[in-house]
């Protein structure tokens, strides 16, 4: 990460997001603010970095994001919302529950150009965002989260979108063992990646090239893990309930090309637990 700037995982998925907008039919997810967050993108709808972009790759980081805010959605006891590794994500930002306060987490210097680009693109900043500015090697996303204001004792729920694979393994569990130990009810959406011996030989070349762009670009793929491995990890974590979605169950949910391939073997998982306070 370069100082001042967010990191290339952050403007790749937010160019992902706002090409999807244009580029893609039918359209799973629909953010009206992605392309002005980046700028420029409402006259080339394929900026550099995103044209080498697979358009399953692209899609499947646009149902990430509609499976993830489904979910939150559904759960109408919800009062917090925590987007850990905000990068340039834009919930927040159409959010227009007033009773809802979104916690955005990441590292300051990203924060810091997120929120200059918010200035610059002229869109509001909602009385119910908080920013949560946290440098993981001096501190953690508990404490920061607390110091921001944020109440254990009222139900949560987390989003961790393309953020998992690029943690440790420990990294990710630590996490998922801070938001199920929370006395309130919690739920947490996050996507993972299964090791390239979970997938069908004819979808590991292009799994490979996918992993490989990534390491070149400074920010590779760290953490694997099997759909049964999540679940027992999450379960162990202290999760009562542990939803695995994969590609052909997110075509099927939005109705889409069910011959679509699946280039990269991503899936969403989504783990809730009832907390030992019930709200």
């Amino acid at each position: 990460m370069e100082t001042g700037r967010p990191s290339r995982t952050a403007l790749r998925s937010a160019r992902a997001r706002a090409v999807h907008q244009v580029a893609d039919s039918p359209r799973v997810f629909t953010d009206p603010l992605a392309a002005r967050i980046i700028g420029g993108l409402e006259s080339d709808p394929a900026p550099p970095g995103a044209r080498a972009m697979p358009a399953e790759v692209r899609l499947f980081m646009a149902l990430r994001q509609r499976v993830a805010e489904d979910a939150l959605r559904a759960a109408g006891h919800t009062r917090q919302v925590v987007v850990l590794g905000a990068g340039l994500d834009t919930f927040a930002y159409r959010n227009r529950n007033p009773a809802l306060r979104v916690f955005e987490v990441d590292h300051p210097a990203t924060q810091t150009w997120k929120r200059e680009r918010l200035a610059e693109a002229g869109i509001e900043v909602p009385d119910t965002v908080v920013f949560c500015p946290v440098d993981f090697t001096e501190q953690t996303a508990e404490s920061g989260l607390v110091a921001a204001g944020f109440d254990p004792h009222v139900p949560a729920f987390f989003l961790l979108l393309g953020v998992a694979p690029y943690l440790e393994r420990n990294a990710l569990l630590d996490t998922a063992r801070f938001v199920a130990r929370l006395p309130a009810s919690t739920e947490l959406v996050f996507d993972y990646n299964q090791p390239p011996s979970a997938l069908s030989p004819r979808r590991r070349p292009a799994r490979g090239a996918q992993a490989e762009t990534m390491a070149r670009g400074g920010e590779p793929w760290r953490s694997y893990f099997t759909p049964p491995a999540i679940a027992a990890a999450l379960t162990d974590a202290g999760f009562d309930g542990v939803t695995d979605i994969g590609w052909q169950d997110c075509l099927v949910r939005y109705g889409l090309d069910p011959a679509l391939p699946d280039l990269i073997g991503g899936r969403i998982a989504h783990a809730r637990t009832t907390g030992p306070e019930r709200n």
